[in-house]
């Protein structure tokens, strides 16, 4: 009787376990990732790899927490692409109040067009990402990144567009209120102005530098 059932418990047990590493065992397809996929995953997870985002979709509460954070992202994503849209669009409609900061001049007006139809488009893109958060489920989740490829990208552009649109946005709303002052014919105007600028570049070398130093060391750690 031992013999005859041996291999009957033997096959179920295997099947048993290899079930468990299916589900818990990260894709191929998500271990070879590009240099792209990479700093996209940075961009998106804060890890260059899928290692933790995918054991977090392996139980219902990690992935409620997951699905917390990044809706928190998107509101916050919302909020600012709501404010850029009504800061640009009071500025392309309405005329400058003093004459030494002339923002209807042709670059500072396209620029502020631009930041105005980016806003849009960040908070279309947002919104929409949001409702995908809010009706996905761990299951299908799963299902779309095991793939990769372009399923992958797919997956992780959504994540960050909104935030790269929204940031294109302030950036361009920035630079035609630079233009403005630094043609303008006030001193002071022109001297804050170049302080601004200043202060912008120094915090955009910082920032860069910090996320270059935090992805090199993240790729150590790997």
């Amino acid at each position: 009787m031992a013999v005859l059932y041996f291999p009957k418990t033997f096959n179920i047990n295997w099947s048993s376990d290899e079930r468990t590493l299916t589900e818990e065992t990260l894709p191929q397809a998500l271990r070879d990732t590009s240099s792209l996929t990479r700093v996209l995953c940075f961009l998106a997870l804060g890890r260059p790899d899928l290692e933790g985002h995918w054991e977090a979709l392996q139980s219902e509460d990690a992935f409620e927490i997951v699905r917390g954070r990044l809706c928190t992202i998107l509101t916050n994503t919302i909020t600012a692409a709501g404010l850029l849209l009504a800061t640009s669009g009071v500025f392309v409609t309405t005329n400058s109040p003093v004459l030494y900061l002339d923002y209807t001049s042709p670059a500072p007006y396209f620029l502020l067009f631009i930041s105005l139809m980016l806003a849009m488009i960040a908070m279309l893109i947002s919104g929409l990402s949001m409702i995908r958060w809010l009706h996905t489920d761990r299951q299908w989740t799963r299902e779309q990144l095991i793939p990769g490829g372009y399923f992958l990208l797919s997956y992780l552009l959504s994540i960050i567009m909104p935030m790269f649109f929204v940031g294109l946005s302030l950036n361009c709303f920035i630079f035609a209120m630079l233009i403005a002052g630094f043609y303008s014919q006030n001193t002071v105007c022109y001297t804050l102005t170049a302080v601004w600028l200043v202060i912008y570049v120094v915090s955009i070398g910082t920032i860069s530098m910090e996320f270059m130093w935090k992805y090199a060391k993240s790729l150590k750690l790997r």
